[in-house]
């Protein structure tokens, strides 16, 4: 299980305030896991994990096989939690530069679909030149303006380079079983088709094979994933502040509660980058609506105690942190000799890299923590890919359980389609004249 220490938020928060809040936390779970609150038409994910290979994932398994047999490169076509799950497992087993040195056998995986930046798409049909590439398009509806550009586009090139046919067997689409324009395009065009089932929410999607193909073509056994998340749901279904998810839920509503309205999610792992992106998304849209919501920010440490450092520690006193940490690798890093010793390191000579980032992590906490930041840490443990349907589970329930607390509804998003119908109506898009 993830360890929640929350050892440095008194002060903030009471241990009165605490057992006060813990019927609320409790209703919340309830209300979720009967079904009986707002969205429960949206809590497929529940049920996602799965201990038996399903023929969904057999499937998987297969095309993934194939695409990294034929392709040097996997172009994952989506926005929000439609790229940003897979992403964000891919970049944190296998770090934000595993795409160098990749091709045939382990294929290099980009995302498009997420940006209508000129520069983006120039960047990527640069990539693209002289590669075998297959696509994978996902999306629910079909009609999402920049995957859908991106799709038209990526159709184009995929059709001139290996003519109609050749691109059918080079195109995967992951949506809705049964219905929207890319259900439709992809049974007239006959790609190979996985679902997005309809009780999930984009969000929610990363154990569907919205996440599943892409970690497959990255060389990730699905049902390894599987395999933590199954866990994670038996371990997380307690129901007391021996519950980590508990202890997480209720204290970020009870720091909210006193001022707190900002969030800063930091890990001392780069690769956290897209998970944490992945988990802003999933917390800022199901929190942030009725004039509520706690604003989910990330941080990569150390390299941002250099920028936002001085903010953190001597800034408004709005925000709180919560720390998320693994295990370190382990294959370790010595740290050599220098005889002039003019950076003044010798000090450190022979001591593992590892045990200078746990230094820098432990220096952190107390700063911030003397500094009136209430710090919620997290240990996670190893990190492989158990771990990964571990840490996605537990943050969904989090999530789901603590928008509730805040009463709001977790899965819907009413607020973004505001932006997209200023968007159609100055694009000139039909029936968004006025």
């Amino acid at each position: 299980m993830i360890e929640v220490d929350i050892s440095n938020i008194w002060g903030e928060v009471s241990l009165p305030d605490l057992l006060a809040i813990e019927k609320e936390v409790f209703d919340a779970h309830m209300k979720l896991t009967d079904r009986n609150g707002e969205g429960n038409d949206f809590l497929g994910w529940l049920d996602l994990p799965v201990e038996e290979e399903t023929e969904e994932i057999r499937r998987i398994r297969t095309a993934a096989k194939r695409i990294r047999e034929t392709s040097d490169v996997f172009v994952v076509v989506g926005i929000g939690g439609s790229y940003l799950g897979p992403r964000a497992a891919i970049e944190l087993l296998q770090g934000a530069n595993r795409n160098f040195g990749k091709g045939k056998g382990d294929p290099a995986i980009f995302y498009a679909g997420n940006t209508l930046s000129t520069r983006a798409w120039h960047e990527l049909t640069k990539l693209l030149e002289g590669k075998d590439f297959s696509l994978c398009l996902i999306s629910k509806s079909g009609t999402t303006t920049e995957p859908a550009i991106a799709t038209r586009a990526l159709r184009f090139l995929l059709e001139r380079k290996y003519g109609t046919e050749g691109a059918k067997k080079r195109i995967y689409a992951i949506t809705d079983p049964v219905k929207g324009a890319l259900r439709q395009m992809a049974e007239e065009e006959g790609w190979e088709t996985f679902r997005i089932p309809q009780d999930v929410g984009g969000r929610y999607s990363v154990l569907t094979a919205v996440g599943l193909l892409p970690m497959a073509v990255a060389g990730i056994d699905p049902m390894e994933v599987m395999a933590g998340a199954v866990q994670a749901k038996a371990d997380y279904d307690l129901r007391s502040f021996e519950n980590p998810v508990w202890l997480y839920t209720a204290t970020r509503n009870l720091l909210y509660r006193n001022g707190k309205a900002i969030e800063l999610l930091a890990s001392f792992e780069p690769g956290c980058k897209m998970l944490g992106a992945w988990w802003q998304q999933l917390f800022g849209e199901s929190e942030g609506k009725d004039g509520k919501g706690i604003f989910p920010a990330t941080a990569e440490f150390t390299a941002d105690l250099h920028s936002l450092g001085q903010l953190v520690q001597q800034g408004s006193r709005n925000l709180f942190e919560t720390m998320l940490r693994f295990d370190g690798p382990e294959t370790p890093v010595l740290i050599g000799a220098d005889y002039k010793n003019l950076d003044d390191l010798n000090y450190l000579q022979g001591k593992q890299l590892d045990f200078v980032d746990e230094q820098a992590y432990r220096g952190t906490l107390a700063a911030h923590a003397d500094g009136g930041i209430p710090v919620i840490t997290m240990e996670a443990g190893k990190l492989d890919a158990a771990k990964l349907g571990e840490v996605f589970y537990f943050f969904e329930l989090s999530c789901a359980i603590s928008a509730y607390i805040l009463g709001v509804n977790p899965f819907n998003q009413p607020g973004v389609e505001d932006y997209k119908r200023n968007m159609f109506s100055l694009l000139g898009k039909p029936g968004y004249e006025s």
